[in-house]
Formats: structure tokens, sequence, C-alpha cells
């Protein structure tokens, strides 16, 4: 006798017309000639659409309500202080009823991003300085050699408390966190263009004018040679105090190296911030056991960033300029 799948339209008509009358699938097995097996899973398969008979919900609306509230007024509660928090409002739920109706409310577990909290002055000045950048073309942010320090720590793993948010939440205030300070780790100067990355300096103490002048000068020049040529560029970096000094300025003045004018606090608009999430990330299950062989790892992977990937990043300075106009200003998911 053949399978469910084998059965022809002439064996299924007859096995419909049969269960329809009210027969066995004993019977309707013979008489469709194929295996009892066959029928039962036949009926059961026309039979799937039918309404399903469903416990009842042992909360009503208002303790949901109540719940999405806690939640909200307190995201970055874990479930078991939320259920403990819930059921002391008069409502008779498992930990395991509050966390599905969590989910089922959109709530997941997310790391909280971390942003600079800018004022209005700084909102204007960026808002400006996007405004002013608007037009100009891929060709243009071409030219752009962007740099950057960052730190890394020898743990990935201690990323800090999760919070609970909905989709389209990550930059709602309510659900970010500041940066924790000085885990063991290391400082990294870099730089990328849309046809690549630089060498990396690995900063081995407090960055002031001097010290910066001399990563410039034995790193900054390098990537610049390697990157562009005797092609002309412009230079790209913070406000960083060392990097604003007035020896430093006398420093690209000497050296006939234009500066991008930057606004402050502005991470989201520097491409290069997302090259050290890739290679952050790509660090993630990397377990270096002191500073010698995390810095050996950063290099690697760093080795492992293609012109292709900074070419993507270069093309989005355009879109991440409409997000600051169309956000006035404010710091963007960039």
């Amino acid at each position: 006798m053949g399978k469910t799948s084998d059965l022809t339209a002439v064996q299924k008509t007859i096995i419909d017309t049969l269960h329809k009358e009210g027969k066995t699938q004993k019977v309707i097995a013979k008489e469709a000639g194929c295996s009892q097996s066959s029928v039962s899973k036949h009926i059961n398969r026309q039979a799937k659409g039918r309404k399903k008979c469903r416990r009842k919900k042992c909360t009503s609306s208002r303790d949901n309500r109540t719940l999405q509230r806690i939640v909200t007024t307190n995201p970055f509660t874990n479930v078991g202080e939320i259920h403990k928090e819930w059921t002391a409002a008069g409502v008779s739920a498992s930990r395991t009823t509050t966390r599905r109706l969590m989910k089922d409310m959109g709530f997941r577990c997310r790391i909280p991003c971390v942003k600079p909290l800018l004022n209005m002055k700084q909102h204007k000045k960026r808002l400006a300085w996007a405004k002013d950048k608007k037009d100009w073309t891929d060709a243009e942010w071409s030219k752009v050699m962007f740099s950057d320090e960052s730190k890394f720590c020898i743990s990935f793993g201690n990323q800090g408390p999760r919070v609970w948010r909905k989709s389209g939440e990550a930059q709602n205030p309510r659900c970010m966190r500041s940066s924790v300070k000085f885990p063991p780790s290391v400082m990294v100067w870099g730089a990328m263009s849309s046809a690549g990355v630089g060498p990396l300096c690995f900063l081995r103490s407090r960055v002031n004018a001097a010290v910066y002048q001399e990563v410039l000068e034995h790193f900054m020049l390098p990537a610049a040679d390697q990157l562009y040529g005797d092609a002309d560029f412009t230079f790209q970096q913070d406000l960083a105090p060392a990097h604003s000094a007035k020896t430093t300025s006398t420093w690209f003045k000497d050296h006939g190296i234009p500066v991008l004018d930057w606004p402050a606090n502005s991470p989201d608009l520097n491409p290069i911030e997302n090259l050290w999430g890739i290679v952050k990330r790509r660090m993630q299950y990397a377990r270096p056991n002191n500073a010698e062989e995390l810095k050996t790892t950063i290099r690697a992977t760093w080795a492992l960033i293609t012109p292709e990937q900074c070419h993507r990043l270069i093309e989005s300075m355009p879109r991440r300029i409409t997000a600051v106009i169309e956000a006035k200003g404010a710091p963007t998911k960039y």
C-alpha cells in the first residue's frame, strides 16, 4: 500500500466521501485500497484549518497593560524582578507566562546602545555642518581620509546589563546606558579611505599634542602614501584636545595637508566607527590572555578588512548627512 503522498485523486475523493458519511477509517482504507495510516494522515491534513481549542488565558487585558507599563518604566530590570513586581500587583501568573507575554508584546532582551549626550548648541552645529556637506558627491568623500582612536578590551564578553525594548527603540534614551571605563584594554589609532585601511598605531601613553604629531608623522603619512599615492586628499579627525591644539594645526600647515572641519561629538558621522565595530564583532570569540596577544589579534583582524568594505562605508556618507538633517542635528543610528 502506498504512502499518503502516493494517493491518487480518485482515492482521495473516495476517502473524503466516505469520511463525510461517517465510515470508520478501517472501512475507508479497504474501499480506497490504501493503508489505514494513509487515510488518517489525509483526514488530519484536511482538518488542519479547523479552529483549535485553546486553554483559557490566565491574565486579563488589564493585567497585560500593567505588565507593559512595568517593562516600559523599568526596561533594565530582569525577568525575575519584573515577574515579582507584576505578581505583587495581584496577578497570578508564572515566570514563563511573564516572559512569553513580554515577547508577545514585542519586547526583546538586547544589549543597550551607547551614544553621546549633545546640547542644543552642538545640535545646531551638526545640522549646519550637514547642510553644508549635503551636496558632496561620492568622489569628493573618497578623497577624505577618516581617522579615529578606539579602545579594545581583553574581555569582550562583559557587556553590562541588557535592556527590554521593542523593535525600533534602540536609540530611545530610556533604553540606553552610559559606557563603562577602565577595563583591561589597549588604545589603537587607525585610518581608512575608500581605497582601504592604513597601518595601526598602538598608543602606549596618554595622547597629547606631541604624541599625536608623532602618530601623524610615522603612521598617517605612510597611510596617505599607501592609500592615495601622489594624489591630493583631505584629513579627517575629531575635536580631541590633542587634535585641535595649535601646534597640531601648525603641523598640518607645514605639511600642506588640509583638514576637514568636523562637528564635536559626532561618531555617527565617521565611517571608521563602523569599521571598528566590524573588527570588534569578528573578535568577540577571541580570548587573548594579555595585551600583546590582544594586539596580535587586532592586527590580524584589521588586515582582513577589504577595500570593498571601506568603499561601501564611504558611500554611506550622503545617507548619514541626510539622517542628521532629518534629525535636526540629533545623534543618529549610524
